[in-house]
């Protein structure tokens, strides 16, 4: 699964009804260009695709009064909203996602009801615990990994990912139960996008590089 797809889908649709500039003004102002495959090329691929594939409805418009060219403006269909459901459940629940996938995920996740984010999230840590306990009990000697010599350290390095990744979900579990931000059906959310001709204050910004 790429990220693209849920992160076009879902940009769109928080607005409504857009065009590829503020799709890509939107994901670069999340820093999305940095964490995922989200540059400028693909993002106006992914809406052409999409758009071929009845996920977005393409609308021509006219040329402004300023002379400026037309543009063409993007809204979701009935299957474009439910393959953006689809991808952004499997975002959140499977265990196997990469991490821009699973981070496109949670920048979308107050889209669902609570109750259904925090069972998503406890499907992932199910998962998680069952993969761990599955790989270790194959491939793990009884005195550790590094009876295999440094090739043992890659399972260590699955065993830690795997309990890392438990404990960040159910720390965040336990943020949604406590009441943290606002979900569908619970009143207006937070919406992290820039109103229409604003300028995005970290477009030129050096990218972020870690331990930089």
């Amino acid at each position: 699964m790429s990220a693209i797809r849920l992160l076009v889908l879902g940009a769109v649709r928080q607005h409504g009804r857009t065009h590829g500039y503020q799709v890509r003004n939107d994901l670069e102002y999340w820093g999305a260009h940095e964490w995922s495959n989200a540059k400028p090329g693909s993002i106006y691929h992914a809406l052409k695709q999409m758009a071929k594939q009845g996920l977005l409805h393409a609308h021509e418009t006219a040329p402004s009064t300023a002379g400026g060219p037309p543009r063409t403006e993007y809204e979701l269909t009935d299957a474009g909203e439910a393959e953006y459901f689809a991808l952004l459940r499997a975002a959140l629940s499977r265990h196997d996602q990469k991490l821009d996938v699973l981070s496109a995920g949670i920048g979308f996740m107050v889209d669902l009801p609570r109750e259904e984010a925090v069972a998503l999230l406890r499907e992932r840590v199910r998962d998680l615990a069952a993969w761990r306990a599955e790989v270790t009990g194959h491939y793990v000697p009884e005195d550790g990994p590094e009876q295999l010599g440094h090739i043992g350290e890659i399972m260590n390095m699955w065993v830690h990912a795997a309990d890392t990744g438990v404990a960040w979900a159910r720390s965040l579990i336990a943020r949604i139960e406590g009441g943290a931000y606002v979900f569908a059906g619970e009143g207006e959310p937070f919406v992290g996008v820039l109103p229409e001709g604003t300028e995005n204050p970290f477009a030129d910004k050096p990218p972020f590089r870690p331990g930089g």
